[in-house]
């Protein structure tokens, strides 16, 4: 959940004994309002939906030191990704063998998938990855929640 690192390395407005929790479920399709760098922070699931709708969702994401979101293609599903905290190497092409497009991103870096675009992202830093990840439409059942990356591989599959 919330972790020392972050209250001693980061602009916090309360001190840590102050936040209240966060409900990390799925709240969509009604309306919903929440501080989503804080969310994206308190994430510790590989994946979790936050919000899903008819044409959108938002998912948090937190990937361990060395690992990837693992290369994946969604043939008909734009996707925004935003890192809030950590670094990594995004990966991008028309192929799972061809990907042309490499870029170190870090804090506050916004990554942009076109739909039918081979993709992946590695956390190359020390500490886990803290994205959150929006796709339109809907990539994932509506409450997902992922524990591990081998649980959503196995859920994929």
């Amino acid at each position: 959940m919330y972790n020392q690192y972050h209250a001693q390395n980061h602009y916090n407005p309360m001190p840590p004994h102050q936040y209240s929790p966060i409900a990390l479920s799925d709240h969509g399709p009604n309306p919903f309002v929440v501080d989503i760098h804080r969310a994206t922070l308190y994430n510790d699931t590989f994946r979790t939906a936050l919000w899903t709708g008819s044409h959108l969702q938002l998912t948090l994401m937190s990937i361990p030191v060395g690992e990837s979101i693992g290369l994946e293609v969604h043939p008909n599903v734009d996707q925004f990704l935003r890192i809030e905290d950590g670094q990594g190497l995004v990966q991008m092409g028309v192929s799972r063998d061809h990907l042309t497009f490499r870029q170190p991103v870090f804090d506050d870096s916004a990554i942009f998938i076109p739909a039918g675009t081979w993709h992946n992202v590695t956390n190359t830093g020390h500490q886990p990855l803290k994205l959150y990840s929006i796709y339109a439409p809907p990539n994932h059942p509506h409450g997902t929640v992922h524990q591990t990356k081998a649980a959503a591989e196995a859920a994929e599959h």
